[in-house]
C-alpha cells in the first residue's frame, strides 16, 4: 500500500480531475488541428465549466453535465495527418511509445499548461504531484500486468499498439479511462 492510497478517495479524484482539466486545453488545440470542431468545442466547454464551477478543475462538473471528454495529444494529431507510427520503443521513465509519439512529446510538453507556470516552486510542486498521481494509476495497471502476462514486454507492446491504433481509427472516440471508479446506475457503452 502506497502513501497515495492512504489519502481519501475524494482527494485522489480531485488531484486527477485537476490535471485532466489542464489537459483539456491542449486536447482542444489538437482537436482543432485534426479538423474536429465539435470535439474542440467540448474540450473548451469542459475546461470552462470545470475551471469556474469546479474549483479550478478539482471537481468534474462537465462530466456530470454530459460534456464528453476528447483526449488528444500531438501524436494522435500526427497520426490523423497520416504520419506512420514507426517502431515501438520503451523510453526510460516514460514507458511505452512509438517514434511518432516520442517526437510529438516535444510539442506536447510546450502545450502543457504546467510548464507555463511562472512560480518555479509551485510549478515543481505540480510536477511532483502529477508524477505521484500518474504513478499511483500505473501501480494498479502493473498489478494487472503481473497477473495476466507471461511475457510482460510483449503484452505491454501489443496492448499499447492496439489501443493507440483503435483510438486513431475511431477519431479518438474509443479511448477509455480505467483509472477512475465506475459510476453506478449508468449502463456500459455498447460497441
Amino acid at each position: 500500500q502506497s502513501t497515495w492510497d492512504v489519502l481519501p478517495s475524494p482527494v485522489r479524484t480531485g488531484v486527477n480531475n485537476f490535471f485532466a482539466n489542464l489537459t483539456d486545453v491542449w486536447s482542444m488545440v489538437n482537436n482543432l488541428l485534426q479538423g474536429r470542431p465539435q470535439a474542440a468545442g467540448d474540450s473548451l466547454m469542459r475546461f470552462s465549466v470545470n475551471t469556474t464551477m469546479g474549483l479550478g478543475g478539482v471537481l468534474d462538473w462537465a462530466t456530470e453535465m454530459g460534456i464528453e471528454r476528447h483526449r488528444e495529444d500531438f501524436g494522435k494529431t500526427l497520426g490523423r495527418w497520416g504520419v506512420d507510427t514507426g517502431p515501438y520503443l520503451v523510453l526510460p521513465v516514460l514507458g511505452p511509445s512509438t517514434v511518432r509519439d516520442t517526437a510529438a512529446l516535444v510539442v506536447d510538453t510546450k502545450g502543457d499548461l504546467v510548464t507555463h507556470w511562472h512560480d518555479v516552486s509551485a510549478r515543481n510542486s505540480l510536477y511532483v504531484l502529477r508524477a505521484v498521481d500518474l504513478r499511483a494509476s500505473l501501480l494498479r495497471a502493473g498489478e494487472v500486468l503481473d497477473q495476466a502476462a507471461l511475457d510482460k514486454y510483449s503484452f505491454t507492446r501489443d496492448a499499447y499498439l492496439q489501443r493507440r491504433g483503435a483510438v486513431l481509427e475511431s477519431n479518438g472516440d474509443a479511448e477509455e479511462r480505467y483509472d477512475l471508479p465506475e459510476k453506478t446506475g449508468t449502463p456500459a457503452p455498447t460497441r
